[in-house]
């Protein structure tokens, strides 16, 4: 078995494949889709894209690819995880990648105050007005997909995202205090961890962080500081996890109820660590 380390969607992936061919294919495959869906190059299609004053926009058919991969993350957490929410990321600070972004830029408001409308339909785009598209960590849930589901890497691992092939997979959970939360048992899957202990800054009287609750269009401020969530695809996980720290009290429950979701784990700010009956720990 072959391994890689290398950095793209600023987060560094870890890749192992059969071949030494695999694992380049697999890096690829992170520049061609963080090439097109980059919030942060403003060369870059979903750039252009959100740039776009039309209603109505044609766009790439790997650009359309990922946008169905984030409508069905919309979808199956009920609107919680909506890619249609880039305007007010943007409006509270994360304007440009996090390891350039500087204390006191937000705002204690966001311009948009509704859940916004947009939906894909072969390679045509539509939205309402305004709605910027923020598609962040479903392409990299996304990418993990493409690169295993390919056949090129056996486990890819992007940032808290992770998409196996094996069924000796293992992944460890490391809490917002750098300690192990746990050793889950994965094999043939999914997990993704979403935190909104590490993307913070400093914004007018409080903090911000990048993970905005379409139902109040601010950032997350619920008890819950991290969520893991394992499920059949990266981009499941991904959208999983989110809602889990969304919903904060009642997170664990949710995520015990849908029949996507493998299952989960949630740290709260206390430190406490619960987990949904599902879950596997590995020896």
């Amino acid at each position: 078995m072959k391994r890689a380390v290398f950095s793209a969607m600023g987060t560094s992936i870890d890749v192992r494949a059969a071949t030494d061919g695999g694992i380049d294919s697999t890096r690829r495959i992170f520049e061609t889709v963080e090439e097109a869906c980059s919030r942060f190059r403003p060369e870059s299609e979903l750039s252009r894209t959100n740039d776009d004053a039309d209603r109505i926009v044609t766009v790439s058919p790997l650009m359309a690819c990922a946008l169905r991969a984030a409508e069905h993350a919309r979808t199956i957490t009920g609107g919680l995880v909506d890619a249609g929410l880039g305007g007010a990321v943007r409006a509270w600070g994360y304007d440009r990648s996090f390891e350039s972004l500087e204390d006191g830029l937000g705002c204690e408001t966001s311009d948009q105050t509704a859940a916004p409308e947009w939906s894909i339909d072969g390679t045509t785009l539509v939205r309402s007005p305004g709605v910027n598209i923020d598609l962040g960590g479903v392409a990299k849930g996304w990418t993990c997909d493409l690169a295993v589901e390919r056949g090129h890497a056996t486990i890819v691992s992007a940032g808290g995202d992770v998409r196996s092939a094996s069924n000796d997979a293992r992944v460890e959970i490391v809490d917002p205090w750098g300690d192990v939360a746990a050793l889950i048992r994965l094999g043939v899957g999914a997990l993704a961890t979403s935190s909104i202990a590490r993307r913070r800054w400093r914004y007018g009287s409080g903090e911000a962080n990048h993970l905005i609750d379409p139902r109040t269009m601010r950032p997350s401020d619920g008890p819950v500081l991290q969520a893991t969530a394992i499920t059949a695809t990266a981009v499941e996980a991904e959208a999983a996890a989110k809602a889990i720290v969304l919903l904060g009290v009642g997170g664990l429950a949710w995520a015990d109820r849908q029949p996507w979701i493998r299952a989960a784990l949630a740290v709260w700010r206390s430190g406490c660590v619960y987990g949904t009956t599902g879950l596997e720990m590995a020896a």
